[in-house]
């Protein structure tokens, strides 16, 4: 018997994983496209005049087992130390009920941003959990859903100090105890608002009437903790308003930012669960008084009804305020770090009060007793009271102390020259802080019997706070594993069905592009971590880095932004300060089609541009004449222009080059969004079409998940002559710095770059190729039943398509919520509504769905049709129909039924599944409600007991 090999692979890596459709299910999509092929169909979408020549290419694609030992080699080049640098970034132990039913659990990480509150109940009940927590925590009414990092939390409130404040004045006070990234951070965002930032000792130097408001680090950043309320008292005599950035943590111990007065209190959560991993993604927070709520930037979560009346859950008040107010917003946020904020209130819930404040006990009785045995042995502590931190003067042995530390394994922080500062957490265990005496030449044996505190008596926290049920519930873990469950089964994410969201991108998050982000080699790491420990995230960073700018045609890339809305804003920096470095500083016109993302025009505001709308014409594309018009207008002010390639209406736009030419004529700069890269990769380069800058939302395109509303990474790729003028490392206080840690949430870097390794050039060419067709796809099957909005020449969409619901709305009172509604009870999460059309419905599939879900989708919208049809046809009650009542629960499968429709009608649709059916817990949220009701905190016990 002879043996011949049968030529098939186990597993096409590169077009398996994330590549839905089949080869031959490819062929049937072709017939039902009109097209030869996948080649032909990229002939007939992709203009030939911004094809790339060159194909991506950096050696064969990895598989799983290849790449998940190229990553274990080069994280194992991580030196993991105990690294109590402070600085804002703390040691902590994350339970591993949480790490693996919350972090590593797709169920929660492939969620997306809840906009579609009704399948979204479980994600955002964790993040009231949350919110009640900072609420409870900083002793002001209001906490929203988090904000990127501590540092732009800090600009964030300095901004919005601006606006609430009645006092007239341009300056703002820092304390000179602030974090250096705080500070660096700041000052990146004041300088073209025209604030003069002013730093200083809150007790010598600050002038209450000559701020607008001030900022309090608490403890600061060297240790020392003091009451910040006379402070406060006079700023607000002067009519200006006073800010604290806190440490949670220490709030379970110590006088809260509300007992002081304080007006917004910010900072950020890390050390509840969340593992440093090199500086993010991390969950900050801000909490404000409630007469200041709708200043507030970021997402809120608030209590309203549902159709039958039932508690429902839903985001509040200013969120997308950007998308609706553009250039007149006061924010650009977009996004926040719901899957870190998520950790952080499951971290509160499993300690509960006590436990919390168990854990600030300890490490300050822990830090109390390293400092007594150095005092014991001669050295100075330079603050009376402190909390975890201590600076301590050791003259000229500074470098000898660093040195024999790190030959303890431990990183301490060098102060100016002559001092070291040292942070305790708590996993901080006795040895380690043996090895801190030792490194002071110290020989002493830890004694836990000292208890000591050195916190000021008047400081010292006298009220209640995690007083809700959930905060107090049954921690046995078996409670807390079904508590985590429960939520989980309330949400509809990509573990369950297609998220066909436009512009979003919401593909597939492959499992071992997931596993490297919890190994400690990546996950325990210090963002100011000595470069000779952190060797494996360079090398990573280095060649990712590489592998994008080959991806995209630019020659450098700055990986700090952690959000598309943050790219955005370091890449209009960096034009500005190309421009300034010309002699050419008064350029300050931006040109954006108004088609483009609300972000857009929001961050052009954020550095001072003045923005010029572009008209559309009427096929979508950017309309070239007012373009010309606008720029020549504008003349030598003209700073650059904004576009979205693909265009935002999903179509390749063939006057690209034209519209970049005639800004490069005019002396201004072209910022390209990233958006829609998942269109472009390995077929043409944003770089060389004519775009400067762009940045990648890596957690779109290059897989890493939105996990229900943040982490995202926005890295900016910029061509040569911009690439001295990228922003710079807030940690060491260098200007330009837009986030707290040089390379953002660095933790979270290997998922792209497994996706990228594991892939490889063609695999990601085909991956683009493949969204293209699944677009064009769903575009063709809903053809007839639904008018496809936007097209190219030859009747193409790129990877996304717009469909127009709004004739239904006259025909049938049928809203483009009524649809996505409707689509709830099929199983779906609805496409992106009314954007950028109101009205419509942007529909983009991803290459990761295979023909089975795509055709399911579009049974489902095709199902939706007749429905719409048999209420034009007066066969069903305008008013009370399958649309207007949607979605349907499990509730209605039981009781009295009084519609002139089947139960089988309402609650199994086309395409919905039988046996596993998603139900939606609540019927439709009441907005309106819940706007005029504000509810941002848990809801009393009487709630949950009457919804059980």
């Amino acid at each position: 018997m002879s043996f011949t090999p049968t030529g098939y692979k186990p597993y096409d890596f590169a077009n398996r994983r994330h590549i839905g459709p089949s080869p031959s299910e490819m062929d049937e999509m072709f017939k039902t496209i009109g097209v030869k092929d996948l080649d032909d169909l990229i002939d007939q979408t992709v203009p030939r005049s911004i094809r790339q020549d060159d194909a991506l290419d950096w050696g064969p694609a990895l598989s799983e087992r290849e790449a998940l030992h190229k990553m274990r080699y080069t994280a194992a080049k991580n030196q993991v130390m105990r690294s109590l640098l402070g600085q804002g970034y703390h040691g902590t132990v994350t339970p591993p009920a949480i790490q693996r039913n919350i972090l590593e659990n797709p169920a929660w990480y492939t969620a997306y941003t809840p906009y579609q509150p009704e399948i979204s109940q479980g994600r955002l009940e964790a993040l009231l959990n949350f919110q009640t927590m900072i609420s409870d925590l900083t002793g002001l009414e209001i906490a929203n859903a988090s904000l990127l990092d501590e540092a732009t939390a800090c600009a964030e409130a300095m901004t919005m100090g601006q606006r609430i404040a009645k006092s007239k004045a341009t300056k703002f006070f820092v304390d000179e105890g602030c974090h250096p990234q705080n500070i660096a951070v700041m000052k990146t965002r004041a300088a073209p608002l025209g604030i003069e930032i002013v730093i200083g000792d809150p007790e010598q130097d600050l002038v209450a009437d000559e701020v607008f408001g001030a900022i309090f680090q608490y403890p600061g950043t060297y240790g020392r903790v003091r009451d910040f309320t006379d402070q406060i008292t006079a700023l607000h005599e002067a009519k200006a308003v006073g800010i604290v950035s806190a440490d949670p943590l220490a709030l379970t111990v110590l006088k809260e930012p509300g007992a002081m007065g304080a007006d917004i209190a910010v900072g950020s959560s890390q050390r509840f669960g969340v593992p440093m991993g090199f500086g993010g993604p991390h969950a900050a927070y801000m909490a404000t008084a409630d007469q200041h709520k709708r200043s507030m930037p970021g997402r809120l979560i608030g209590v309203s009804v549902d159709a039958r009346g039932n508690q429902a859950y839903r985001l509040s008040l200013q969120t997308r305020e950007q998308h609706i107010r553009r250039e007149k917003a006061t924010s650009n946020v977009c996004t926040a770090q719901a899957l870190l904020a998520v950790m952080a209130g499951f971290y509160a819930v499993f300690h509960g009060p006590e436990g919390l404040k168990a854990i600030a006990q300890d490490v300050h009785l822990k830090t109390v007793r390293l400092a007594k045995g150095l005092e014991n042995a001669g050295f100075t502590i330079t603050s009376k009271h402190f909390f975890d931190t201590i600076t301590v003067h050791v003259g000229a042995l500074q470098n000898t102390v660093l040195k024999s530390a790190r030959e303890e394994g431990i990183n301490l922080r060098p102060v100016e020259t002559e001092y070291v500062g040292i942070t305790l957490d708590e996993a901080t265990r006795p040895a380690v802080i043996e090895g801190v005496w030792r490194a002071f030449g110290i020989t002493r044996s830890y004694d836990d019997s000292d208890n000591e505190y050195r916190l000021p008596d008047a400081s010292l926290r006298t009220s209640d706070y995690l007083t809700h049920p959930v905060f107090h519930m049954n921690r046995a873990e078996t409670e807390m594993m079904r508590y985590m469950r429960r939520l989980a089964d309330r949400d509809l994410a990509l573990d369950r069905a297609m998220i066909p969201l436009g512009s979003c991108t919401m593909k597939l998050n492959a499992a071992a592009e997931m596993m490297p982000v919890t190994w400690r080699e990546f996950a325990y790491i210090h963002p100011m971590a000595p470069e000779s420990q952190v060797e494996g995230y360079s090398e990573m960073i280095e060649d990712l880095k590489q592998k994008l700018c080959l991806i995209t045609g630019y020659d450098d890339m700055s990986m700090q932004p952690n959000s598309g809305a943050q790219g955005e804003y370091a890449g209009l920096l960096t034009i500005q300060a190309y421009h300034r470095a010309q002699g050419q500083g008064e350029r300050n016109v931006c040109l954006i089609p108004i088609s483009a993302h609300g972000t857009n025009p929001a961050s052009a505001h954020m550095v001072d541009m003045d923005v010029v709308v572009v008209k559309s014409a009427a096929n979508g594309d950017i309309d070239l004449d007012d373009f010309r018009a606008k720029a020549e207008a504008a003349g030598d002010k003209l700073a650059a222009c904004m576009i979205t390639y693909p265009s935002t209406h999903g179509v390749f736009e063939e006057t690209v080059r034209e519209v970049c030419k005639i800004t490069h004529d005019h002396g201004g700069q072209v910022y390209i969004d990233g958006a829609n890269l998942n269109a472009m990769v390995g077929l043409s380069k944003l770089g060389e079409i004519g775009g400067d800058v762009s940045h990648l939302n890596l957690h779109k395109t290059f897989a890493i998940p939105h996990g229900g509303g943040g982490p995202g990474m926005g890295p900016i790729g910029v061509k040569a002559h911009l690439a001295p003028h990228l922003p710079g490392n807030g940690l060491i206080g260098e200007e330009g710095a837009v986030s707290a840690a040089p390379f953002g949430s660095g933790s979270i870097l290997p998922i792209s770059w497994a996706y990228v390794l594991m892939m490889g050039g063609d695999g990601l060419t085909q991956a683009t190729k493949v969204a293209i067709l699944n677009g064009n796809y769903i575009a063709a099957r809903l053809k007839g039943a639904f008018d496809v909005l936007f097209t190219g020449h030859n009747g193409r969409v790129a990877h996304e398509c717009i469909i127009d619901t709004r004739p239904y709305a006259d025909s049938a009172g049928v809203t483009v919520d009524d649809i996505a509604k409707r689509l709830i009870d099929n199983g779906f999460h609805a496409p992106t509504m009314s954007w950028p059309v109101a009205g419509t419905l942007m529909i983009e599939p991803t290459e990761s769905e295979t023909k089975a879900e795509l055709d399911r989708f579009c049974d489902a919208m095709l199902a939706i049709r007749e429905e719409i049809r048999e209420i034009e046809e007066g066969k069903i009650d305008p008013e009370n129909n399958p649309l207007k009542n949607a979605p349907h629960t499990y509730v209605d499968l039981v009781g009295e039924w009084d519609r002139p429709y089947t139960r089988e009608q309402g609650c199994f649709p086309a395409g919905s599944f039988r046996v596993d059916k998603y139900w939606s817990p609540v019927n439709r949220v009441d907005n309106a409600y819940g706007d005029r009701h504000l509810v941002c905190t848990c809801p009393p016990l009487s709630d949950y007991a009457d919804e059980s």
